[in-house]
């Protein structure tokens, strides 16, 4: 008996190997995904501006990144004793005016050299409504809880989204004509819109996908939606708001993805990386002195296995960390 259903999803004929950089800009589930790259320590960036939602902010995002802009003292709006950018998350604010401006072209930079050299541009939309600042008129990635009346909420039309981002594809592709974008819709619903509101949003930007798959860069999709709303359709594989996947589902739909982008020998040596990784942030609080030195030992001794075999990989808080267990 068959209590599922379960689909197929055609694999990528490009994989991500550990040699490749990947970037990953959209909505929190975006960030989900990418952590699992950081997990595996393959070379990724998440969000270089913080977490961001609807098809416009992302792609602002992505125009602030490859025209390495300037941001000046007239980008930022002084609320609450803070200096915040509505394009950046709440990390990005201060009372320090100068050290926000800093902070924000540094990373702009760093954002800007990476996707010079990534092979893939994940791009996950959440929501086609967005907030738009009443005094500039402009969408802003973040409204870092001012007041409502601050801002009018719209929801954009699949001709907003699609020839946005038909014109940002053009763009992308004449600039990195070896850059992959791959689109997914966020499964996480946008509750406070109501359970119609929330479906109204995401129709819209299923249909703009959908149109977006025709330019002639050819984009890809990854079905993340369908595979939670439709193969994990159960409360148990939803986190306590009953709104984001739990971490089962997380889990799940990673290796959904690992079968798409992922060759079999990346996959490997990303579960002997990551084995690594949650040793180190597991911080054992008790043990025999000879328990712990035989752990650490063994810690050790994979990371160097793991280092000999792709010597990118880089253990150094891993290594200071296991080596101080041998001390103790």
């Amino acid at each position: 008996m068959d209590l599922r259903t379960t689909f197929n999803i055609e694999p990528s004929p490009q994989k991500i190997t550990y040699n490749d950089k990947v970037m990953f800009i959209g909505s929190c589930f975006a960030t989900a995904i990418g952590k699992e790259f950081e997990t595996g320590h393959l070379p990724v960036m998440i969000n270089p501006t913080g977490t961001v939602y609807n098809p416009v902010s992302v792609c602002n995002t992505i125009s602030t990144i490859t025209d390495s802009r300037e941001y000046g003292p007239d980008d930022l709006h002084y609320y609450d004793g803070k200096w915040l950018s509505f394009n950046h998350y709440t990390d990005f604010s201060s009372p320090d005016q100068e050290e926000i401006l800093q902070k924000i072209r540094k990373r702009t930079e760093e954002a800007g050299k990476f996707l010079a050299e990534a092979k893939f541009l994940f791009v996950t939309f959440g929501t086609a409504r967005v907030y738009r600042w009443n005094r500039s008129g402009r969408i802003v990635s973040n409204c870092h809880k001012m007041p409502a009346s601050e801002f009018t909420h719209e929801l954009l039309s699949v001709k907003d989204i699609a020839d946005l981002w038909n014109s940002q594809l053009d763009y992308l592709h004449n600039r990195f004509p070896e850059l992959s974008v791959v689109f997914t819709i966020s499964p996480v619903r946008h509750w406070k819109d109501g359970p119609h509101g929330n479906q109204l949003s995401k129709s819209a930007l299923f249909l703009s996908v959908e149109e977006l798959q025709k330019h002639p860069s050819r984009p890809g999709y990854f079905p993340a939606y369908e595979i939670l709303m439709d193969d994990l359709r159960d409360y148990r594989f939803y986190d306590d708001d009953m709104l984001h996947p739990s971490s089962k589902a997380v889990d799940y739909i990673w290796e959904a993805f690992c079968s798409c982008y992922l060759d079999i020998e990346t996959t490997g040596l990303w579960h002997e990386v990551a084995k690594i990784t949650r040793a180190f942030l597991h911080r054992l609080q008790s043990g025999s002195k000879s328990e712990i030195t035989k752990f650490a030992g063994n810690m050790l001794t994979r990371i160097d296995s793991l280092t000999g075999r792709a010597p990118s990989l880089n253990f150094d808080k891993e290594k200071d960390y296991f080596l101080n267990l041998l001390k103790t």
